[in-house]
């Protein structure tokens, strides 16, 4: 007899049921918990602040960026109206409305300004700078993309904390060399998740089984490609999500591509193989086109929020490559018509959510593979932003560049390793949508959608 799967939502609830415990019971000075794309990390902080919170437990919030503080502060507010929350942030600061619209938010540069609240949230730069303070909890969000020495640095201003983040997603990354504290257990280069479980690896570690972002059709081919080892779910089914366009299109390349990526959830506009500068403006167009194709058609996404349909505005389209430039071009090419369309890096992207994106592979038009365009990071965080639609822009012969370049990585002494590294990510990532797109193109051959 076929066993019956539990049902997302119940599966879900039993994980953030089981981190909950952990918390209350006080037994463990930290609880670990491992998050893939869209699987409620924001959800569950917020939760968590919640339960302490109205328990009586002062604590604070560590987020890594000013736009995560903000919506955390947005959420928390809106979930829990009679706590009062602290903003703690630079002297310069302007809160945005989300954050102002709630009378029970206070401002201030300092702790001392914030007048006692319940909850103070901050970002882990300006935590670092706080010397006087003691709180029985914190939180920290995203914690994967939170340095181990940034940690070290605010660890003694809580007795006990939950670490919520994502494995999969990019590294802690600097901008000065860091080989000498490469093999060190306490790599200031790790995440702060690495360095805690290394120095504590009795710490209960959890996992939320389910992406409330990822659909049917994607969940599967990232969960297989970043999360070999402890995989996860869509939290909706293949008819719960679909997308459809209003206006017809010329019928080109780019009506096949974008049609394609509305009935599959993925598409690849594969351009001729040539080896390009980083700026490649054929790949630029490319990608604006598309974009500036799904507002013109009329896009409509139907989903569990919107079953009757709603309009893929521009603001809900994204458009990600890997470098700057490139970004600087694809907004050049999109103009005034794609006004709204967010066009942004890998590093930036990250905890964003859209229901079209287009991807510029980090890989294409290139001669090598070096290190930052093989990072299993960067192609995680640009396949995993969309709710409905991803299409991939990239030039041909991805896969023999794959197969050409293999690893010349040194091999360093008491590093761990991270699974899967990137020629794996690629390569898996590169059958699986050929998989599931049923086209050849993927890795190397003659696409039909160019």
């Amino acid at each position: 007899m076929r066993e019956l799967q539990v049902p997302p939502s119940v599966e879900a609830e039993q994980v953030v049921t089981a981190v909950l415990a952990d918390l209350r019971s006080g037994d463990h000075r930290g609880v670990v918990v491992d998050s893939p794309p869209g699987a409620g990390k924001s959800t569950l902080v917020v939760r968590a602040a919640v339960v302490l919170a109205t328990a009586g437990e002062p604590l604070i919030i560590v987020a890594q960026t000013n736009e995560q503080v903000d919506d955390l502060i947005d959420r928390l507010a809106r979930k829990a109206p009679e706590l009062r929350i602290g903003r703690l942030s630079a002297a310069d600061y302007r809160a945005p409305e989300r954050v102002t619209a709630h009378e029970q938010v206070r401002v201030g540069a300092k702790v001392a300004d914030l007048d006692n609240p319940a909850v103070i949230i901050g970002t882990a730069a300006k935590w670092a700078l706080v010397t006087e303070g003691r709180w029985p909890w914190a939180i920290v969000d995203e914690a994967y993309q939170m340095r181990s020495d940034a940690l070290l640095r605010v660890a003694g201003r809580f007795e006990r904390a939950l670490f919520v983040g994502d494995p999969g997603q990019l590294d802690p990354f600097s901008t000065v060399e860091t080989a000498r504290w490469t093999g060190l257990t306490w790599d200031p280069m790790q995440s702060a998740v690495a360095v805690l479980l290394r120095h504590n690896p009795e710490l209960p570690l959890h996992r939320l089984p389910v992406s409330w972002r990822l659909p049917a059709s994607a969940a599967p081919v990232v969960a297989a490609a970043f999360y070999p080892f402890t995989g996860f779910r869509a939290g909706t089914g293949p008819v719960d999500r679909t997308l459809a366009f209003t206006a017809a299109g010329p019928g080109d390349a780019v009506d096949a591509a974008v049609e394609v990526a509305a009935a599959s959830g993925w598409a690849l506009y594969e351009l001729p193989a040539r080896h390009t500068l980083r700026t490649d403006a054929e790949a630029a167009s490319a990608c604006a086109e598309l974009a500036l194709r799904v507002l013109r058609r009329g896009a409509v996404a139907v989903s569990e929020h919107a079953p009757a349909g709603a309009p893929v505005s521009a603001d809900r389209i994204a458009v990600g490559a890997a470098h700057r430039d490139q970004v600087a071009a694809i907004r050049a090419h999109l103009g005034p018509a794609g006004a709204g369309v967010t066009v942004d890096t890998a590093n930036r992207l990250q905890g964003r959510e859209y229901d079209v994106t287009i991807v510029l592979h980090p890989l294409s038009g290139r001669r090598d593979a070096t290190a930052f365009h093989l990072e299993s990071g960067r192609l995680c965080v640009l396949a995993s932003r969309h709710r409905h639609a991803c299409v991939v822009v990239a030039r041909a012969g991805i896969g023999e560049l794959l197969d050409a370049h293999p690893s010349t990585e040194p091999v360093h002494l008491d590093v761990p390793v991270k699974f899967p590294d990137g020629w794996e990510a690629h390569q898996t990532m590169l059958h699986l949508l050929s998989t599931s797109t049923g086209n050849p193109a993927f890795g190397g051959g003659n696409s039909t959608v160019q």
